[in-house]
C-alpha cells in the first residue's frame, strides 16, 4: 500500500532529519518509535505531503505522491500532535466544517463518527471545553471523515490520563483491522499492545522494522534482576545499564540490561518491550560494559 524508497530530508546543509529510509507498509497498526528528534514527525509530514523529500520516492498504491500528492490526499487522515479546535464551535459544528472542506455532505457520516469515538452525547457542547482526551478523539473523528485508507497520528496520547490512553489505543487498534494506521510515539506502552509492526528510528535512520514478538526474542537473555545492597549498587551502576531501581527494606531490587550476568546472584528476567528496545539500543551502540 505505502512504499518509501531511499527517502532523505535535509534542512539546510547540516541537519539531516531523515536519512536514506526505505520501508514497505500494508494494513495494520505500525508503531513509529524513536526519541524526540529522531525524525518521526518529519517522516510523517512527508507521507502526508506536507513536506517534500530532499531525495527519494514515496509511493501509495503505485503512484508517486511526491510528484502527484493528490493521489494520497483524498485517501489520507492525519492527526497532528498539536490539534487545536475553534473556540466557538460545538463538536458537531466542528465536524460539519471539516466535512465541508473535504467535500463530504453526509450528515449520517458525521453522526456515525461521533458515535465511534464516543462523543455523540457531547455533540452540541463547545469543543473548546473538552478534555485533552476528548479533543484527541474529536481529532480522530475529523481524520476519518473521508474514510481514509491511511491514518497518521502523531504522539496521540500526549497529555492524556490513563483511562483516556487505554480508550484511545483500543480505538486505533480497531481501526487497524482495515486500514494502515501509522502511530508515532516515544512512549513504548502506547504501541506495545496494539502495533503489529514497529519501525524504530534513531537520528533520522530506520534501525529496525520488526514485530514486537521478534524484538522481545532478540532481548532474551539480556535482561536481569538482582537484589543488592547500597554499597554494591554504587559500584555496579557505573559498570552496567540499570533500567529500574526499587527499594525493598535495606536492599535494592534492580532490573539490568546486559549481555552477560552483570553480578553475582543476578537472574535472567522476561523482558518488557521497553526493556527489549533499550537492550537493542545498547547493542546497536556497541555497549558491552
Amino acid at each position: 500500500m505505502l512504499e518509501m524508497r531511499n527517502v532523505t530530508k535535509k534542512f539546510g546543509k547540516k541537519l539531516t532529519a531523515v536519512h536514506d529510509l526505505s520501508l514497505n507498509l500494508s494494513h495494520g497498526v505500525v508503531g513509529l518509535i524513536g526519541h524526540n528528534g529522531a525524525g518521526k514527525t518529519t517522516l510523517m509530514q512527508m507521507v502526508a505531503t506536507l513536506a517534500r523529500p530532499t531525495s527519494g520516492s514515496i509511493f501509495f498504491q503505485g503512484s508517486d505522491i511526491v510528484k502527484k500528492p493528490q493521489a494520497i490526499r483524498q485517501r489520507l487522515g492525519f492527526l497532528p500532535q498539536d490539534f487545536g479546535v475553534y473556540p466557538n464551535l460545538s463538536a458537531l459544528e466542528f465536524m460539519q466544517y471539516f466535512a465541508a472542506l473535504k467535500g463530504i455532505r453526509d450528515p449520517a457520516r458525521i453522526r456515525h463518527l461521533l458515535e465511534m469515538v464516543n462523543l455523540h452525547d457531547q455533540a452540541n457542547r463547545q469543543a473548546a471545553t473538552f478534555s485533552g482526551g476528548m479533543r484527541r478523539r474529536l481529532g480522530i473523528a475529523q481524520a476519518l471523515l473521508n474514510d481514509p485508507d491511511i491514518l497518521i497520528v502523531d504522539e496521540p496520547t500526549a497529555g492524556l490520563d490513563p483511562e483516556e490512553r487505554l480508550r484511545f489505543r483500543q480505538l486505533l487498534s480497531e481501526l487497524g483491522f482495515k486500514k494502515l494506521v501509522i502511530m508515532s510515539t516515544h512512549i513504548v506502552s502506547d504501541v506495545e499492545s496494539v502495533a503489529s509492526q514497529l519501525a524504530i528510528m534513531r537520528q533520522g535512520k530506520l534501525i529496525a522494522f520488526e514485530t514486537p514478538e521478534k524484538i522481545l526474542q532478540h532481548a532474551q537473555g539480556q535482561i536481569w534482576t538482582a537484589e543488592i545492597g547500597h554499597e554494591e549498587y554504587d559500584k555496579l551502576r557505573n559498570q552496567v545499564h540499570v533500567l529500574q531501581t526499587q527499594k525493598q527494606g535495606s536492599q535494592l531490587m534492580l532490573r539490568i540490561a546486559h549481555p552477560h550476568q552483570p553480578c553475582s546472584g543476578a537472574i535472567q528476567a522476561v523482558p518488557s518491550l521497553e526493556e527489549a528496545l533499550m537492550a537493542q539500543r545498547y547493542a546497536a551502540q556497541g555497549v558491552t560494559a
